[in-house]
């Protein structure tokens, strides 16, 4: 039985290793589409640059006053420890928090931004809950990730 990718060290999984028949695992930003976002926010730092110069850390140096940040979709190992999108959000609050502007991009269902777009739209975290079996009731063990709540209030 394969291990799922969550469950493999990062150097072994697709991110790593490609997840396709021609091995390519490592995507840039479009040209355009860096062009049209850097004419609108004016970017004077890039978090995840590419090639990555020798001793570069993006997730402790300090960001510029406008940064753009298109993170490793998968884990990395940093520092000794498995690190995914969380801790790149985590530093981008962090450099926000500072008075910076952070655009970081990250792929997310399309179900999501269609109900994000919607006026009046609120989300809540309701962290990991531990959902209850329809047999018996009984509570499980959560599924190791956050649930959003989203709230559409009447127009």
């Amino acid at each position: 039985m394969e291990l799922h990718q969550s469950k493999l060290p990062p150097i072994e999984n697709k991110f790593h290793v490609g997840n396709g028949a021609d091995g390519k695992h490592y995507w840039l930003t479009p040209p355009v589409l860096y062009a049209e976002l850097d004419a609108e926010f004016n970017f004077d730092f890039d978090a995840c640059p590419y090639p990555l110069p020798d001793g570069f850390d993006g997730l402790t140096c300090e960001w510029g006053k406008s940064s753009y940040v298109n993170p490793p979709f998968g884990s990395i190992v940093h520092q000794g420890k498995k690190k995914g999108p969380t801790a790149w959000v985590r530093k981008a609050i962090e450099e926000s928090a500072k008075g910076k502007r952070v655009v970081l991009v990250y792929p997310v269902d399309k179900w999501v931004l269609m109900i994000l777009a919607s006026i009046g739209t609120k989300v809540r975290n309701l962290g990991d809950v531990r959902w209850c079996a329809t047999e018996d009731g009984s509570q499980g063990k959560g599924t190791g990730r956050h649930i959003a709540c989203f709230i559409l209030e009447a127009k």
